[in-house]
Formats: structure tokens, sequence, C-alpha cells
């Protein structure tokens, strides 16, 4: 919601004042795609997506640029406070780098910035710093179930890395 009480209190003020407003969500591949492992955040970026989308159709007109960015993983604390440092069934770290998130490689913070940047000086709606998101995303619209099964596809893998071994029997 913090996005909807953000363009509440400051639309108004932009609205017949000949400022051009440049608003700009954060919101995730996952509000694209998915987020395995965590119903949460998949369903919150998925609403942060929702909110840009209305928000750039509806002040269009009063001249705000509406901007929505959706990167995978990113190397931020959020990140490593939580799946890189998951133990897997064998005691390792075998996750990739971010979790199902980092499959396609981490970004840094930086990288976000500059394609962000880049997005609004090109006008664009959705800035992707991960380039392969927009595949992902034409790939799940041209065919919703065979996404959904190559994305349970990835949970079984990701679910057998941090399910615990069976008790070894000793002999």
């Amino acid at each position: 919601m913090s996005h909807v009480y953000a363009a509440r209190h400051i639309f108004p003020l932009w609205k017949g004042k000949n400022i051009r407003g440049i608003f700009v969500i954060t919101g995730s591949a996952a509000g694209l795609l998915m987020q395995i492992g965590c119903l949460p955040y998949h369903v919150t970026k998925h609403a942060a997506v929702s909110v840009a989308d209305w928000l750039a159709v509806t002040h269009h007109q009063d001249g705000v640029s509406v901007h929505c960015v959706c990167p995978q993983a990113v190397r931020t604390n959020m990140l490593t406070s939580n799946s890189v440092t998951t133990l897997t069934k064998n005691g390792k770290t075998d996750l990739p780098n971010g979790g199902p998130a980092g499959l396609d490689g981490v970004v840094e913070p930086k990288d976000v910035a500059i394609a962000t940047l880049r997005g609004i000086d090109d006008g664009t709606f959705l800035i992707l710093p991960h380039p392969q998101v927009k595949n992902y995303f034409v790939r799940k619209a041209n065919d919703y179930d065979r996404w959904l099964k190559g994305m349970r596809k990835v949970k079984t893998h990701f679910d057998a890395l941090l399910s615990p071994s069976p008790p070894q029997s000793k002999l």
C-alpha cells in the first residue's frame, strides 16, 4: 500500500503545476513471473506491478511518468540474509546465489540504478535490469500452462536441495 499512499500524496501536488512528475515503483521479476517459496513476496510484488500499471494509465494525461523496475536477484542484505545462507540437505550451500531468483545471476544495486535511470530517460514503463526477464514474461503469456509446468520443475529442484536427507541405516 505504500505505493498507493505515496501516489495519493504526491500526484495532487504535481497536477496542474506544469511539473513533469516521475514516479518509480520497485516491483520485481517476481511480480511478473513468480517467487518460489515465498507467497507474501510473490503476491505483494504482483500488486506493486498492478499499481504501477494503473497509475501509468490513469495519470499519463497529468504529465506523470510512471516506471516499474522489475529486477531478479540483487545483491542486498535481503538476499544475503535469506536464501544464500540456507543449508541444503547435505550441509552445503549448494543453492545458486539468490536461491531460485539467482539462477540467472545476481546484479549489483548500482546496475539496477543505472538501468532505472536509462529507463526513465527512454520513457520505458517496464524496466528490466535482467534482460532475460522479458523473454520469460513473453513465454509465460504465450503458454501459461507450460510456464506453470516449468516453474513446478524449478520448485521440485529447490525442494530437493532443501529437504533433509533420509536417515542412513547403520549396518
